[in-house]
């Protein structure tokens, strides 16, 4: 049940899990969490993985699990990358919790340290000796995207858990919960839309689907790619047959007639091409140099070059990989299904 203080909340802080039983994914972590909990041995911890897995939501579920939600501010530091995290809130703030202990709780406080990727490297290496001096006090639970970030004295007083990418077939009774507790219109490609989108990410998932339900009447795989601005796949496709059967001209003039008309980024249509480029039946060779000129394009884009100009590189990318080429139809070779 969701409360009435709840009511307003964006729908990723609304449902996120306050258990450690409600989390959806990484069945062997939460196993070997709760293992840790019940026979009160928690070491300190260190999660790492892309955004939106259940790190925090993890180790929050965790926090609530362990202590009262009287006691939950004495005993819980958590602070994020928003917070100042340089040398001296270290020896301040963090060296002031993890040295004394509450009167009315015994056991372990818990420092969290949320994008702790973003730390400098003198930070860490003030860290390691207060969860070296004060383990019989804290447990620390370190939490970042990239591990190669966090200096390897760190990663060696912790125990590294990796939050992988979450898996659609975990992502969709979440949604599906979600989606019937407020009440919204969702087709089936619209939520296979949003899993697409995400990529793993259960944040994302939330947030475009309440944007979504909050500009449109229904949720379905043109407002979700509307909604966030991504090229839909029919208007790809279209794009596709356009590269591989017309002259430069006109391939060029309804391309970016397009880009104009719904607002698409080249850099998206990039990438969504690349996928389908795969999947066409064309000669080693010709498919290695369309792939390299197509990653030259894109590394052009990101430096901020025109739009304008890279559109007729891509163009005539094409044109070259088929001059002498008899390209097959690609409605023959690709799934609509895909």
């Amino acid at each position: 049940m969701i409360t009435e203080e709840k009511k307003n909340l964006p729908w990723v802080e609304k449902y996120r899990p306050s258990k450690l039983d409600d989390l959806i994914s990484h069945d062997d972590i939460i196993r070997t969490i709760n293992k840790f909990i019940q026979e009160d041995q928690l070491p300190h911890l260190l999660f790492y993985g892309p955004p939106g897995t259940g790190k925090t939501s993890t180790i929050l579920a965790c926090a609530k699990q362990l202590y009262p939600k009287a006691q939950f501010s004495s005993m819980v530091l958590e602070l994020n990358a928003s917070d100042d995290r340089g040398i001296g809130i270290v020896r301040g703030q963090i060296l002031n919790f993890a040295s004394t202990r509450t009167i009315f709780k015994s056991g372990f406080k818990l420092i969290i340290l949320d994008e702790a990727d973003a730390m400098t490297n003198d930070a860490q290496n003030a860290l390691r000796r207060i969860i070296e001096r004060f383990t019989e006090n804290v447990r620390f639970c370190l939490i970042c995207n990239y591990l190669s970030k966090i200096i390897p004295a760190l990663q060696s007083r912790c125990t590294r858990f990796r939050f992988g990418p979450l898996d659609p077939t975990q992502i969709l009774p979440r949604l599906d919960h979600v989606i019937q507790e407020e009440n919204v219109k969702c087709t089936e490609d619209g939520k296979k839309a949003l899993m697409q989108l995400s990529q793993g990410d259960m944040r994302k998932v939330l947030n475009v689907l309440q944007s979504t339900a909050t500009a449109f009447p229904q949720v379905n795989e043109e407002t979700v790619y509307t909604c966030v601005g991504h090229p839909l796949k029919s208007d790809i496709r279209k794009i596709l047959q356009w590269l591989l059967h017309d002259d430069f001209k006109t391939t060029y003039d309804l391309i970016q007639e397009m880009k104009i008309a719904k607002g698409l980024a080249l850099q998206d249509i990039l990438s969504e091409i690349h996928l389908l480029v795969h999947r066409i039946s064309l000669p080693p060779d010709v498919l290695i140099n369309l792939l390299i000129k197509m990653s030259d394009i894109e590394y052009r884009l990101t430096s901020g070059t025109s739009e304008c100009l890279q559109l007729s590189a891509l163009v005539a990318a094409f044109h070259m990989a088929r001059a002498d080429l008899k390209v097959p139809d690609i409605e023959d070779n690709i799934d609509e299904n895909d």
